[in-house]
This record gives C-alpha cells, sequence and structure tokens, in this order.
C-alpha cells in the first residue's frame, strides 16, 4: 500500500553565487559567533551541510534527544545558518520540518568594516593571480583553517 503523506523529502537545496560577506564588528557575525561556539551546534550543521535532514535524523546522527537537537536547530535558524525547506511526515502523520543549510553562503572576514577596501583589492588581486576557482578554493581553504584555529577543530 502506497503512501498518502510523503515520510522522506525529495528537497535538494542549491545554495546561490551571491555569498553575504560579514565583518566581524557586523551584528550579523555576532549571531553566527554565538551560534557556532557550542560543538553540538557545529556539528548538526555539519550534518546539514551533509544533507537536508529533519530533527529526528540529526538527533539519531549525533545521538542527541530530539529535544537537544531541536534546541541547536533553533540556534542555527536564529543566526540564518539553516532554513527549512520542506515538510514530510512521521510514520505516524506528524509534520516534520525538513532543515538544510541557508541557501546563500556567508564569508566572515576577520577584521572590520573599515578593512572592506584592502579586502576587495587582495580577493581581486588573487582572482586575477590565479583565476575565479582556484580563488575561491583559496578563500574556502583559508576560512576552514580560520573556524579550525578559533574553534580548536
Amino acid at each position: 500500500m502506497s503512501r498518502l503523506l510523503p515520510t522522506r523529502t525529495d528537497e535538494t537545496p542549491e545554495r546561490s553565487g551571491d555569498p553575504a560577506v560579514l565583518y566581524v564588528d557586523d551584528e550579523r557575525a555576532e549571531q553566527l559567533f554565538g551560534a557556532l561556539s557550542a560543538e553540538t551546534t557545529r556539528d548538526v550543521f555539519c550534518v546539514l551541510n551533509d544533507a537536508p535532514c529533519t530533527a529526528s535524523e540529526v538527533a539519531e546522527r549525533l545521538g542527541l534527544s530530539l529535544q537537544n537537537a531541536g534546541y541547536h536547530l533553533d540556534k542555527l535558524r536564529e543566526a540564518e545558518l539553516i532554513e527549512v525547506v520542506d515538510v514530510c511526515y512521521s510514520e505516524k502523520g506528524r509534520e516534520m520540518d525538513v532543515y538544510a543549510v541557508a541557501a546563500d553562503p556567508t564569508v566572515l572576514v576577520l577584521g572590520t568594516e573599515e578593512n572592506r577596501p584592502r579586502v576587495r583589492q587582495a580577493i581581486e588581486r588573487l582572482v586575477a593571480g590565479v583565476g575565479a576557482p582556484a580563488a575561491l578554493i583559496a578563500v574556502w581553504k583559508s576560512a576552514s583553517d580560520t573556524v579550525r584555529e578559533l574553534f580548536g577543530q
């Protein structure tokens, strides 16, 4: 017998090409630091970065209680790092939100708004020297290394 309600999402969100650029003195950057300060919240983000999931799937994958998973999902939603992309239904017919990373990527610059012209020049020189795809890889690698240093991962 086929199900009337979907119990799994077919949603596969794609990230847009326009990242939000935040500086350390930006109010939204403070939200990001607050949300990502807990290791469990970062783990939840990583799970959702791999594939969209419901709260119960996140809880199961990370060995968390549903309540704890919900808490960390709320923190990530408040910081606009994840969003609800679909709804599916449990075996008992209850609606469940499906979460995924936000469609717009975010770049955090470890400098202040005053550094904007210098950061822009540095990125333009990098792109001119190695090409856009290589520049994106270099920026991603640098950002990943910085996050690891900041949060000890």
